[in-house]
C-alpha cells in the first residue's frame, strides 16, 4: 500500500463508523473503469472496502468522459478506479493507492499535484486496480466524481492537470528520473510559483531552471520548454498556488521522507560529512598556526 497525506492531519474521535451517512457531504463516490469485468469490478469494490453498495453512489468512467473532461481520446479503455470521499476544509488532500502494484506510472504524488492543480482540495482520494495499468483513468474518474456530485470543476484546469500528470509519468519514463524527483521538482516549481507569483512566460523559465538548478536536475532543452509551457498555462488560468501553500509543502515533506528512506540514513551521512569538515578544518588550522 502506498500513503500519502497532504494537508493537515485531523485528529480522530474513535468514532470512523464507514457504515455511518456523512449528511453534510453524502454518500463516499466510487467510480469503476468501464474496460473492467463484472468480477473485476466486484475486486475493485473489495480492494476500496465497498461492502455495501447502498453506502457508496457508484458510477462507470468511460472514453467519452475522457475526452469530456481532458480531451483524451474517447476509444481509450478505462481500468483503474477510484472512490472519493469529501472532507471538511482543514482535511488536506488524503491520497491512498491502496493496489500500489498495479498502478505502475502515477504516484501518491503525482495524483495529489495534478488534483491540486484541478482544484481539489479535502478530500480522502483512493484508488485500485485488479491488473497493472498507468493509473492515469483514475484521474478522469476522479474528475467525474465531482461533476456528478454537483462541483463543477474548471475544465481549463482539469485539462492542464491531466497534462501535468502526463508530463510527470514521461519525464519519470523518457528522462530516467526517479518518480519521486519529479514529483520534487513540480512542488518546487509551485511553491516557488506561489511566492513570487511570475508575470510573464519569461518569469516562468526563470524559476524552472533555478529549481532545477536547486535540485541539481539536468534536462533537454525540449523539456525544459516543456515544463516552462506547463506553467505558463497555469499561470495564465490564473491557478493561485498560495491557496495550497500549506498542502504543497506537505507534499515535500512527504517526497523528502521517501527519498531518504530509499538513499538511506541522511542524518547519519550528515554527521560523517560534518565530522571530516571539521577535521580538516583542525588541520588547516594547525598548519596555518605554524
Amino acid at each position: 500500500m502506498s500513503f500519502s497525506i497532504v494537508g493537515e492531519v485531523a485528529a480522530s474521535d474513535g468514532n470512523n463508523n464507514s457504515d455511518s451517512i456523512n449528511e453534510k457531504y453524502g454518500l463516499p463516490i466510487l467510480v469503476l473503469g468501464e474496460a473492467l469485468s463484472d468480477a473485476q469490478k466486484d475486486e475493485v469494490r473489495s480492494l476500496l472496502g465497498v461492502d455495501n453498495p447502498d453506502m457508496v453512489q457508484e458510477y462507470i468512467v468511460t472514453g467519452e468522459d475522457l475526452a469530456n473532461y481532458i480531451g483524451g481520446d474517447s476509444s481509450s479503455n478505462m481500468y483503474s478506479s477510484a472512490k472519493i470521499t469529501r472532507k471538511d476544509p482543514g482535511n488536506g488532500l488524503v491520497i491512498d493507492i491502496v493496489s500500489s502494484e498495479n498502478i505502475t506510472e502515477v504516484t501518491t504524488e503525482m495524483y495529489a499535484n495534478a488534483l491540486l492543480t484541478a482544484g481539489i482540495e479535502n478530500a480522502l482520494v483512493e484508488v485500485a486496480s485488479p491488473l497493472k495499468v498507468s493509473g492515469h483513468s483514475a484521474l478522469t474518474g476522479i474528475y467525474k466524481a465531482y461533476n456528478v456530485d454537483g462541483e463543477s470543476l474548471d475544465k481549463d484546469r482539469m485539462e492542464v492537470a491531466n497534462e501535468e500528470l502526463e508530463i510527470a509519468t514521461d519525464l519519470a519514463d523518457e528522462e530516467g528520473m526517479d518518480q519521486a524527483k519529479v514529483s520534487e521538482l513540480l512542488t518546487e516549481i509551485k511553491k516557488a510559483i506561489s511566492e513570487q507569483n511570475p508575470a510573464t512566460k519569461e518569469d516562468i523559465e526563470r524559476i524552472v531552471q533555478e529549481q532545477l538548478d536547486a535540485l541539481n536536475i539536468e534536462l533537454s532543452p525540449e523539456d525544459r520548454e516543456m515544463l516552462t509551457n506547463l506553467f505558463e498555462k497555469m499561470r495564465a488560468i490564473n491557478i493561485d498556488f498560495g491557496n495550497v501553500q500549506s498542502q504543497l509543502e506537505d507534499i515535500a515533506g512527504d517526497i523528502k521522507s521517501k527519498i531518504e528512506e530509499v538513499t538511506g540514513n541522511t542524518g547519519f551521512w550528515k554527521s560523517v560529512a560534518t565530522f571530516f569538515e571539521d577535521l580538516f578544518a583542525g588541520i588547516s588550522n594547525l598548519f596555518s598556526t605554524n
